[in-house]
C-alpha cells in the first residue's frame, strides 16, 4: 500500500470508527511508552523492525529454562547481531531506558492498529497526521483511541464502585469484551484489563490502593472530555464521587478520634456484626487487648480478644506475637487486630502459622469497609433512578392460525 493510500484509508477508519471492534490491541503497553515506540519507529525500514521482532521470538525459551530480558544494556550485545542489534540499541536509548526493545511487537501492533504510521512506497514507517495529533496528545485523538482500547469503558466501570477489587472489575469487562472485541476467553480478556489497567495507572487516572482500584479526580474530568454520558451513567458518577468523598472524611474523622472512643466504634461495630458479650476493656496490663467478645462457630461458642491501633503505620509480627500471647489470659482461643493502617508481610504470614492460635487481620481499607457496610458511622441515603421498560410497549406479535406472522 502506498504512502497516500495509506492516508486515504486512515480516513475511512475514522469516519467508519463504529464499525471497528474495540480492544484491538494485544500486548497493549502503557501510553507513554507508545509514544515512545511511535518515535523511534518513524523512519524505520519495516524490513528491519520484523527481524528485529523475529530475532528476540528465536530466543524466548521455556517455562521450564526461562531467558532474562530485564536488562538490555547486557542482553543485546549477547544476543542480537548486526542491524537488529542496532535498532535495539536505539529504541533503548532514545527511549532513554524506558521501552524494554523485548517488548516492542506490542506498541508496533498499537500503532499499526491506529494507523499513526503507515508503510511508504520504500518500505519505510512514516508518521501519518493522526499519529502527530497522538504524541501532541490531542485530546479529540487520545479519546478516540481509548474509546477503541475498551480504556473508556474501563475507567467507567471503575467509577461506580467507591473501591474496586479485580473480581468486581472483572464481570463487567469480560461482559463488554465478549460483546464488543475479538477476545473471547477468560485468559485474554484477563490479560486485556491487566494491560490496561496498567495504563491508566500510570497516566494518573485511577489509583490502586493495595488490592483495590478507585478513579482519581484526573479520571473523572477526563470522563466527562469524552462524548456525552449516559444519563443514567452520569447519576452513578456523581452518586459515587459523593461516595468515594465521604468515605475519605470516615478515614479522617477516625484519625482525629479519641482512642477509647475509636475502641468504643469497633466495639459497636462487632455487636451489629452479630457478636456477644462485646466488653471494651480499659484495665492495664491487659496485654494489648482491647475488646474481648464471644462469636458463635456452628453450635459452640468461642472467645475472640482484639487489639485495636488508631494509627497510620504498619503493624508488625512483634504486636500480632504480643497478642497471641494474651489469648490464655482471657480465655480466648482466637484474636482479631484491627487497625488504621496496614500489616507488614511477617505480620500476615504469623497470622496463619500452623498450629498457632488463628489471629484475623483487619486493615484499614477493610475497616473501612465493615463500617461502610454495617452503617457504623455511616447512614445509607436512597436514590432511586427510574428507566423506561421498553419492553412493556412493544406491539405484540399477530399470528394467524397456523403460527404466521399477520402484516398489514
Amino acid at each position: 500500500m502506498s504512502f497516500k493510500s495509506s492516508v486515504a484509508a486512515l480516513g475511512f477508519y475514522m469516519n467508519n470508527a463504529e464499525r471497528v471492534r474495540k480492544v484491538r490491541s494485544p500486548y497493549l503497553r502503557p501510553m507513554a511508552r507508545n509514544r515512545e515506540a511511535l518515535t523511534v519507529i518513524d523512519g524505520t525500514p519495516r524490513r528491519l523492525l520484523l527481524d528485529l521482532i523475529r530475532s528476540i521470538n528465536s530466543q524466548r525459551g521455556t517455562p521450564q529454562s526461562t531467558v532474562d530480558w530485564s536488562d538490555p544494556d547486557t542482553w543485546i550485545d549477547e544476543r542480537l547481531k548486526g542491524e537488529p542489534a542496532e535498532l535495539a540499541r536505539r529504541i533503548w536509548s532514545t527511549s532513554a531506558g524506558m521501552l524494554n526493545p523485548r517488548y516492542i511487537r506490542g506498541p508496533q501492533l498499537f500503532i499499526q492498529n491506529h494507523s499513526l504510521a503507515v508503510i511508504d512506497d520504500d518500505g519505510v514507517y512514516r508518521l501519518t497526521d493522526r499519529g502527530r495529533s497522538f504524541l501532541e496528545e490531542d485530546v479529540v485523538t487520545v479519546c478516540e483511541i481509548d474509546d477503541a482500547e475498551g480504556i473508556t469503558n474501563l475507567l467507567s466501570i471503575i467509577s461506580t464502585k467507591p473501591l474496586a477489587r479485580r473480581r468486581d472489575i472483572l464481570p463487567e469487562w469480560s461482559s463488554f469484551c465478549r460483546a464488543q472485541s475479538n477476545f473471547q476467553k477468560d485468559a485474554p480478556i484477563q490479560m486485556a484489563l491487566s494491560e490496561r489497567l496498567r495504563d491508566i495507572l500510570d497516566r494518573g487516572l485511577a489509583a490502586r490502593d493495595g488490592l483495590s482500584y478507585s478513579i482519581t479526580e484526573n479520571g473523572f474530568t477526563y470522563l466527562g472530555s469524552g462524548p456525552e454520558p449516559d444519563p443514567a451513567e452520569a447519576a452513578i458518577r456523581a452518586i459515587n464521587r459523593f461516595n468515594v468523598a465521604q468515605r475519605q472524611a470516615l478515614r479522617e474523622q477516625l484519625e482525629s478520634m479519641d482512642p477509647y472512643r475509636f475502641e468504643q466504634l469497633v466495639g459497636d461495630l462487632l455487636e451489629v456484626m452479630g457478636y456477644g458479650d462485646v466488653e471494651v476493656t480499659k484495665a492495664s496490663g491487659d496485654k494489648g487487648v482491647d475488646v474481648v467478645a464471644t462469636v458463635q462457630f456452628g453450635i459452640t461458642t468461642v472467645k475472640e480478644v482484639v487489639q485495636v491501633k488508631r494509627h497510620q503505620g504498619s503493624i508488625t509480627r512483634q504486636i500480632l506475637d504480643q497478642l497471641r500471647g494474651a489469648l490464655p489470659l482471657h480465655g480466648a482461643i482466637r484474636g482479631t487486630i484491627i487497625t488504621l493502617g496496614k500489616f507488614s508481610g511477617g505480620c500476615k504470614e504469623a497470622a496463619v502459622f500452623p498450629g498457632a492460635a488463628p489471629i484475623s487481620l483487619i486493615d484499614g481499607e477493610r475497616l473501612l469497609d465493615l463500617l461502610v457496610e454495617h452503617e457504623i458511622g455511616m447512614k445509607e441515603r436512597p436514590a432511586r433512578l427510574y428507566e423506561l421498560d421498553a419492553e412493556f410497549f412493544e406491539q405484540p406479535e399477530e399470528l394467524d392460525d397456523e403460527g404466521h406472522d399477520i402484516v398489514g
